[in-house]
């Protein structure tokens, strides 16, 4: 599977640019701020129905303009696949595949796979739980539609429960029976996502190790903990026992929605204890495990994003990485970078085809 073409419009930095793509390895290189990181967010995307860098959609419209179009061309199983992804402001966010409307933005999830490796994913290390959460949620609902739709369902009736308990506040009132039913249903759902995390952390974290060994030469030890409350109780035991806290706080306080991924260095938190050098290394770690992982569950080799990455490595994790291209394991590849000369001498040793797209 690949990306073949990909044509913007009124889309963050551009007016309208279009771009046909190598099977292979396509760079994209200028100075910063000429829309590098753009190009590749646009290839997101595609793949998400949404950005990875800029959550508020409408901002992914150009300053002046009403709406933005991004268009893309994929083979995928021999087959062309054209999705296309649309916002105009005042209206709700357009995806279609080969002209059909999806009705259901999840029902898109997981049929381009993509992984992308950027500077912003500092904020796995630096920002809460809810990012963390969001890395392990990405990854399995890529894979598993079912896993997608209990989500879904949750954080739904999280937020009608939580509704339920500013009601409660609001008028000096407490309706046990009301607030049972929802329990129930969290408590199903609930251990079917901590049972399904748990499950893809067992089958994932040695395939991180053994990534994070290559890339650091075995000189570190790292770890992934999986932290929950379900590991103590069950959803139903726990939303009981903090009824009273919750009523006081207005919003459920325990569940899977609290799970976190704890990032360690020698069992110690790596936003503390880990260097930079040491903090990339995990990430990278991560991401490309992110890849191995769905490559075999999905039969297919992801898209592979490389946002300005070469600028933040040594020569040594970089020469891991282009290892790991010229041993077949990546198939279409994506990279910015602001040094054109460094892109082409990097990718030339991988021997692949390749493409160099100059920004000014």
């Amino acid at each position: 599977m690949f990306l073949k073409r990909i044509s913007v419009l009124n889309y963050k930095n551009f007016s309208e640019a279009t771009f046909e793509f190598d099977s292979k390895i396509n760079c994209f290189v200028g100075k910063n701020g000429m829309g590098k990181t753009n190009i590749l967010d646009a290839v997101y995307h595609l793949a998400n129905g949404k950005s990875y860098f800029n959550p508020l959609a409408l901002q992914n419209i150009k300053h002046g303009e009403e709406f933005f179009v991004v268009d893309g061309e994929f083979e995928k199983n021999n087959r062309s696949e054209q999705i296309l992804c649309s916002l105009k402001k005042g209206q709700k966010k357009i995806l279609k595949r080969n002209g059909k409307l999806y009705e259901k933005f999840s029902d898109h999830i997981g049929f381009i796979p993509l992984v992308i490796i950027s500077p912003a994913d500092r904020d796995l290390i630096v920002e809460g739980s809810d990012t963390r959460r969001k890395f392990i949620d990405s990854v399995i609902s890529q894979l598993n539609s079912t896993y997608l739709q209990h989500l879904i369902q949750y954080q739904k009736i999280i937020s009608q429960r939580n509704a339920l308990l500013k009601y409660f506040a609001l008028n000096h009132v407490f309706e046990k029976e009301t607030l049972s039913i929802y329990n129930e249903q969290l408590s199903q759902l609930g251990q079917a996502i901590f049972e399904k995390r748990k499950e893809f952390l067992n089958d994932f974290i040695p395939i991180f190790n053994r990534y994070h060994q290559e890339i650091t030469n075995s000189a570190e030890t790292v770890q992934l903990v999986y932290q929950s409350d379900l590991f103590e109780k069950d959803t139903l035991t726990l939303l009981e026992e903090n009824i009273n806290k919750d009523r006081a706080l207005q919003y459920t306080s325990v569940g899977v929605h609290k799970d976190d991924l704890s990032f360690e260095i020698d069992h110690h938190p790596i936003k503390k204890f880990g260097s930079q050098g040491q903090q990339k290394s995990f990430l990278i770690a991560l991401k490309l495990a992110q890849f191995d992982f769905v490559k075999k569950q999905s039969g297919e080799k992801p898209i592979l994003l490389f946002d300005d990455i070469f600028d933040k490595l040594d020569e040594f994790r970089v020469s891991k990485i282009i290892e790991m291209v010229n041993q077949e394991e990546f198939g279409q590849l994506f990279i910015s970078d602001t040094h054109p000369e460094r892109t082409e001498n990097i990718v030339k040793t991988t021997h692949q085809s390749y493409k160099i797209f100059t920004l000014k």
